[in-house]
């Protein structure tokens, strides 16, 4: 359960980038109001042909978090949607290392069935297909 750290807004090592496809530009500029290429524009950047949130030139934060909330929550990327259940962290290893080391939330509030973490997983894993 978000504890509202707001850790998991913050680039750290491997997991920097917010990788966004045409669905979660689309979806973002209509929450902010404005026009997918004028979305694109402003808050994203491209690099090695992926269209990614621009980076905060002072803080390693997200452009949208403020005082440790998203201030763009409906319209969140998936990558930010399906956290912590993504596909390169569901081994043990990788799970304590980058999830459970890293995420106040885990082991708090409600228990997710194995059918849940799945689809979260094929939302990522399909989200990813579409960069």
């Amino acid at each position: 359960q978000c504890q509202g750290s707001g850790k998991c807004c913050s680039s750290r090592g491997e997991y920097g980038f917010v990788y966004l496809n045409i669905h979660d530009r689309k979806r973002m500029a209509k929450h902010l109001g404005l026009k997918t290429q004028v979305f694109t524009k402003k808050y994203c950047d491209k690099t090695d042909g992926f269209f990614h949130l621009k980076e905060n030139k002072s803080t390693a934060d997200c452009l949208f978090l403020k005082k440790h909330k998203c201030t763009i929550y409906e319209g969140r990327p998936t990558q930010c949607r399906t956290w912590p259940f993504w596909p390169e962290v569901m081994n043990p290893k990788a799970w304590k290392e980058d999830v459970v080391n890293f995420c106040p939330g885990i082991n708090k509030g409600r228990k997710y069935s194995a059918s849940e973490i799945e689809d979260s997983i094929n939302k990522q894993k399909k989200s990813e297909s579409i960069i």
